[in-house]
């Protein structure tokens, strides 16, 4: 997994639960992510993921693979075993360094990005050095 800013929206749902629990993504990486709850979920639970980084959200099932509880809280590993989730989770992953870029930009030099210009600035600077 590959750290990324708490800030970053995630909600889910299990198979029986009518609404999203909105919690924060921890990490994310190849085939996986990791999330913050408040409650803990059972290894082997099927859940549906929304990732709010950019409308529309990236929806996605996945299942857990474990939990450990983590001071106040827990944390939930989430993998995905079908190429195609696999995909978008590899575009999220860029879209929270791109995300995070834009962020650290305007904190440390002032300056106001947009979307694609982070992204330009963002594919330039690291783009050789994210995973294939």
């Amino acid at each position: 997994f590959i750290r990324h800013p708490s800030d970053i929206p995630i909600a889910h749902k299990h198979s029986d639960a009518v609404e999203y629990t909105k919690e924060k993504l921890k990490n994310i990486g190849h085939g996986g992510l990791c999330f913050n709850s408040k409650e803990s979920i059972k290894a082997g639970t099927i859940i549906s993921l929304q990732i709010h980084i950019r409308e529309p959200a990236f929806e996605a099932n996945g299942v857990v693979t474990w939990c450990n509880k983590v001071d106040d809280h827990y944390e939930i590993g989430v993998t995905f075993n079908d190429e195609h989730t696999e995909f978008g989770i590899r575009m999220v992953e860029q879209i929270c360094y791109i995300e995070h870029y834009k962020r650290e930009v305007l904190k440390n030099e002032g300056r106001i990005l947009s979307g694609k210009d982070a992204a330009l600035e963002w594919v330039k600077k690291n783009a050789a050095d994210f995973p294939k």
